[in-house]
This record gives C-alpha cells, sequence and structure tokens, in this order.
C-alpha cells in the first residue's frame, strides 16, 4: 500500500520509482485507487465527441474502464454514435491481456466548410470481449487527440503516450502512465 498523505489518504497502489500520487480533492479519483485487472464501471455522464462539424457521438449511456495509473477510458454504445461516423480502419488489430483482441475505426467527419475530414485509427472496440468484459461489446472507445472529447462539458486532454486511449478531466488525478519515464508502470 502506498505512502499516507498529510491528509491520511492512502492509494490501493503507489506510483512507481518513488513518484507521489496526488492526493484527490473533494469529487475527485486517483488513478493510483483504480484495480489492476481494470473494472468496467457504467457511467451516466454526458458524454459527446465532435470531429470538426461532426457529433460523432453523444450519450448518457457510456461504460468507463478504470486500471491502475491511466486515466479512464470511456466506452460508448454503438447505437449512440452517428451513422457513417466509423469506418472498419485497414492495419493490424491488438490484443490486450483483459479485454482480448481489439478492432480499429476510422473517425468520419465533415469540417464546417463540409469537407470531409479523417482522423485514421481514432476509436477501437472488442466485437468479442474476453471473460468479465462482456460490458464493451457493441461500445467503442475513442483517441481524444484531434477530437473534441467532453464530459458533463468539460473537455477532454487525451492521456500522454502515442498508444493510450485514457481520457484526462478535472476529475481523476494521477501521475499518469503515457509520459516520459512511466513507460514500465
Amino acid at each position: 500500500m502506498g505512502t499516507p498523505s498529510s491528509s491520511g489518504w492512502r492509494p490501493r497502489t503507489a506510483p512507481p520509482g518513488g513518484r507521489t500520487a496526488t492526493v484527490p480533492g473533494p469529487g475527485q479519483e486517483s488513478v493510483w485507487d483504480y484495480p489492476r485487472p481494470p473494472a468496467v464501471v457504467p457511467s451516466d455522464e454526458h458524454v459527446r465527441v465532435v470531429l470538426g462539424a461532426t457529433v460523432v457521438a453523444d450519450t448518457r449511456r457510456a461504460v468507463r474502464v478504470l486500471e491502475t495509473s491511466h486515466p479512464p477510458t470511456y466506452y460508448l454504445p454503438l447505437a449512440d454514435v452517428a451513422e457513417g461516423a466509423l469506418v472498419p480502419a485497414e492495419g493490424p488489430t491488438t490484443f490486450c491481456e483483459f479485454k482480448g483482441r481489439a478492432v480499429y475505426y476510422d473517425v468520419v467527419g465533415t469540417d464546417d466548410m463540409g469537407r470531409r475530414v479523417v482522423r485514421p485509427r481514432a476509436a477501437w472496440g472488442y466485437p468479442h470481449p474476453a471473460p468479465g468484459y462482456e460490458a464493451l461489446a457493441d461500445h467503442v472507445a475513442l483517441y481524444p487527440d484531434g477530437l473534441t472529447c467532453t464530459v458533463d462539458g468539460e473537455r477532454v486532454q487525451p492521456q500522454e503516450g502515442d498508444f493510450y486511449g485514457g481520457w484526462r478531466t478535472s476529475r481523476v488525478v494521477g501521475p499518469f502512465k503515457g509520459g516520459s519515464g512511466t513507460r514500465g508502470w
């Protein structure tokens, strides 16, 4: 268990390398209290994703995947994604030791001038998730980089790193995996 702070809070898992977990304030969560293997938690937050002038998704039925050291990854129901906004992407699939085989999608929209805009491989899902992660079937997650993603009206910041899809908001404190020196977390 981690080192207690002056407030008495102690993270479930302490960050490695002598780093200190940020103490969560009122209404905040620490990624160091999230479990590994990850948990899947329903959310009624208002989640909205926009590409250019296109509303890609708008939902209050997301699920959050919570994993130690990562900001939450939001998975949105495919039923709440705009028709034509996701196109199966070419290229390799990936495998998560917990969730199973992921497939990728290009995110498609239009800009303010009506021109087509594409974010290649900016979304992924688990059509046949591993046992324990069945709630992710018929859902898709999106990398917030290059998209306008909001949670209850707050603009999301992307998790650092070129592979991670966590959504950073003021609700969550770190430090977060993905930045320089965190590869082995």
